[in-house]
C-alpha cells in the first residue's frame, strides 16, 4: 500500500504491520540473493576469492536484467502502483536490494517502530552505522508514523543528533511518532536503540503536509 493509504491508529488493531511482506517471490528470493552478494563482496578474501569469474557472472546476470528492463520513465511510474512504495524504497523495500529491509509495525498509541539488524554494507566507523544511514532509516520512519497517525507530508527538516555510534550486527529498535500537528506543519520524533535500550540516535523532523491549503 502507498505510505498515504495506511489505516491510521484510530481505528486498527496495535501490532498492524505497515510494510510490504517478503512474499517468496522470485523477485524477493532475488533480491535477497543480492544482499548476500553485497555483504559477500564487503567480506571476501580479495588475495583468494576468484573476482575475474564473479565480475564476469555478475556481469552476465546485470545484462540478463538489463534486456527485460522497461524505459526509467516507466518504471518509476510502476513503483508508485498497487503497494506502491513500500516494496522498492531502500529502507523497508523487499525488492530493494541495498534495504536492510526493515518491517515496521504500528502500535495503538500512535507509535511506529520495527527492528532490524545492519550489517557490513551500512558500515561507517569500524564496527557501526554510518551516520548517513542512521539519518535515512528515521526520515523513513518519521513518513511512515505520520501516515499512520493520518497525515502525511514531504520532509522539510531533519534535526539528528548522535548520541553514541550505533553498533552493527547487533538488533537496533528504530521507532518514530507524531509530536504535533499545525496546520500545514507535522512535528515527528523518532530514535534508534540499542537491545538494552540506549539511545544511539534521536531525531526531530518537520514535514509539510501539501493536501492542506497554505493559509492565507
Amino acid at each position: 500500500m502507498e505510505l498515504g493509504t495506511h489505516p491510521t491508529f484510530r481505528d486498527s488493531a496495535d501490532g498492524t504491520v505497515l510494510t510490504s511482506a517478503r512474499a517468496g517471490d522470485p523477485i524477493d528470493r532475488a533480491t535477497d540473493a543480492a544482499r548476500r552478494v553485497v555483504d559477500a563482496l564487503l567480506r571476501t578474501d580479495r588475495t583468494n576469492a576468484n573476482l575475474e569469474r564473479v565480475t564476469e557472472e555478475l556481469d552476465g546476470i546485470a545484462e540478463h536484467l538489463e534486456e527485460h528492463a522497461p524505459a526509467v520513465a516507466e518504471r518509476l511510474i510502476d513503483m508508485w502502483s498497487g503497494e506502491g512504495v513500500t516494496r522498492h524504497d531502500p529502507v523497508t523495500g523487499p525488492e530493494n536490494a541495498i534495504a536492510p529491509p526493515l518491517v515496521l509495525e504500528g502500535r495503538g498509541d500512535g507509535t511506529v517502530c520495527g527492528t532490524v539488524t545492519l550489517t557490513m554494507a551500512y558500515q561507517g566507523p569500524p564496527g557501526h552505522v554510518h551516520g548517513g544511514v542512521s539519518a535515512l532509516l528515521l526520515d523513513h520512519v518519521l513518513g511512515v508514523a505520520n501516515a499512520w497517525y493520518g497525515r502525511s507530508g514531504m520532509t522539510a527538516q531533519l534535526s539528528t543528533r548522535y548520541h553514541r555510534p550505533t553498533p552493527l550486527f547487533e538488533p537496533l529498535t528504530i521507532s518514530g511518532r507524531v509530536a504535533s500537528v499545525d496546520g500545514r506543519k507535522i512535528h515527528a520524533e523518532g530514535d534508534i536503540r540499542t537491545a538494552d535500550g540506549q539511545v544511539c540516535v534521536s531525531v526531530e523532523g518537520l514535514f509539510i503536509d501539501k493536501t492542506v491549503p497554505r493559509p492565507r
